[in-house]
């Protein structure tokens, strides 16, 4: 009987290549004693994404948080398909309870907390999380310059009509 770690290190391969049949086939091997266990679901919420099934995404995070709510991962998926679904003061709301959670947030929670901020509108605590991002790794400036959800934060110089 192959181990279930084996199981899900086939199906992370399968994700990462684009083969989500493969890997939900992988993933459907494992025991049913182990399926609930907080792993598999990662592996689970991995595949979600990937496929952007924003629906489980939205059911396996909070059950991912509730055995570890100081792992990050499931609470910036949860946020981000509430983000997919335009439940955005949902997504902010669930990312600053993860935050609160998290012991150490990394930078994406305050740039994915800066979009969420700058989408409803509150664009002073958008741009206080976003220099704190900047501040901690400059190279985001790059991605915030591109991204839609800051749009409002970019300044817009317009040439006169001739």
């Amino acid at each position: 009987m192959i181990p279930t770690r084996k199981h899900l290190d086939y199906a992370l391969g399968y994700i990462e290549l684009g083969l989500f049949a493969e890997a939900r086939e992988e993933l459907s091997r494992i025991t049913a004693a182990d399926r609930k266990l907080p792993v598999v679901l990662g592996v689970l919420l991995e595949l979600a994404m990937a496929e952007e099934a924003w629906t489980a995404v939205i059911t396996l995070s909070p059950q991912i948080v509730a055995a570890d709510p100081s792992n990050e991962r499931p609470w910036i998926a949860w946020a981000y398909a509430l983000r997919e679904r335009q439940k955005i003061t949902e997504a902010r709301d669930v990312l600053l309870r993860g935050a609160a959670a998290i012991s150490e947030p990394s930078v994406l929670v305050d740039y994915n907390l800066a979009c969420y901020f700058c989408l409803l509108g509150d664009l002073k605590e958008a741009r206080r999380r976003l220099d704190s991002v900047f501040t901690r790794d400059p190279h985001w400036k790059k991605d915030a310059r591109q991204d839609p959800d800051l749009a409002a934060l970019h300044t817009k110089t317009t040439k006169p009509s001739p």
